[in-house]
């Protein structure tokens, strides 16, 4: 499997992604071609020593930074790591592509290079959620702030093939995302996508509210992207302040502190499954190729979780199973 990892795309610098190549060909055995500064990245490498001619090279100058617009950084940065490692995957000449770097470039750049699969309308980003019952998916968020209702629908359709391919879910729950579980309740637009999805054969639930989330009472949450990039980053808030909070009480008192010693070994799986770094990225699922979005602030380890899950996504051949439930669904 050859994967492209934009090397220039993370906050914390071009050695992340060097770091996360090296671990995934250790690992998994990838080839990996790393887009971006090739006298930054070769560098990065020469620290570490060369790994059996896995990884190479391809220059990619201009970097499309965090803060930038884009789809005007898409269109006059035509050599930036993004733009350039797309259209390696768009020749063919990869079979998935990975970035931390800016997400509406990201994006942007793949709608516009590799176009969307027949029968697509807008992209939509999936991430993985753990709950309180295993793993679920959540869809959009942040792909596409505005969408319509059919766009929700096809969320779905998206979505219950990367839970059935992936994660191995044979018929997995979908759950639409609302302020009350009455069919009623929401937006005119919420209101047609819960018809859309009724009258569907997937296997739709209802409405869900914002408390069903964690508690993982559906395999799949369709939202629109507005929606959802508030729920992820909330959510991250949460658990950074929660830990804080906990290891800032847990120093006051020395009781406390022998019982979190105590403890410890229960909280390590706990941290793990809680970990984003374990689930690695999130797929940009509707375009016509393998596009894998990371954290901006990825360390090596989502870096090369990252690789794994563009990896799986082009060895399940996702894209020829969202096609098919697209015509029997």
């Amino acid at each position: 499997m050859k994967i492209v990892l934009d090397a220039m795309g993370s906050e914390m610098g071009t050695s992340v992604e060097v770091e996360g190549a090296i671990q995934a060909v250790k690992e998994y055995g990838h080839e990996i071609i790393l887009v971006g500064d090739e006298t930054v990245i070769k560098k990065e490498l020469d620290k570490r020593g060369h790994y059996h001619g896995k990884i190479s090279v391809v220059h990619a100058p201009e970097r499309i930074e965090m803060h930038e617009p884009a789809a005007l950084s898409v269109r006059r940065k035509r050599k930036s790591s993004i733009v350039v490692g797309l259209d390696i995957l768009k020749r063919e000449e990869a079979d998935g592509f990975v970035s931390a770097g800016n997400t509406g470039a990201v994006v942007c750049a793949a709608t516009l290079s590799l176009r969307m699969l027949p029968g697509i309308e807008r992209p939509g980003i999936a991430i993985a959620i753990p709950t309180m019952r295993g793993v679920s998916v959540m869809i959009d968020v942040g792909a596409n702030i505005d969408p319509k209702a059919i766009h929700l629908f096809q969320y779905g359709v998206m979505a219950n093939a990367y839970s059935r391919y992936i994660l191995n879910k044979a018929n997995p729950t979908i759950g639409l995302l609302n302020v009350g579980e009455e069919e009623s309740k929401g937006t005119e637009f919420i209101r047609e996508a819960h018809t859309l999805l009724s009258k569907s054969k997937l296997n739709f639930i209802g409405n869900i509210e914002g408390r069903d989330i964690y508690v993982g009472n559906t395999d799949i949450i369709i939202c629109d992207g507005f929606v959802g990039n508030v729920i992820l980053k909330v959510s991250e808030s949460v658990i950074d302040t929660l830990v804080k909070l906990l290891k800032k009480e847990v120093a006051k008192n020395i009781i406390a502190m022998i019982g979190a010693v105590l403890i410890s070994t229960a909280f390590k799986p706990l941290k793990k499954k809680m970990d984003y770094t374990e689930y690695g990225g999130a797929p940009l699922l509707g375009i016509d190729g393998n596009c894998i979005i990371g954290h901006g602030s990825s360390t090596p380890k989502a870096i090369k979780n990252a690789i794994r899950v563009a990896a799986e996504f082009k060895k399940q051949d996702v894209n020829k199973h969202i096609i098919e439930d697209l015509e029997t669904k």
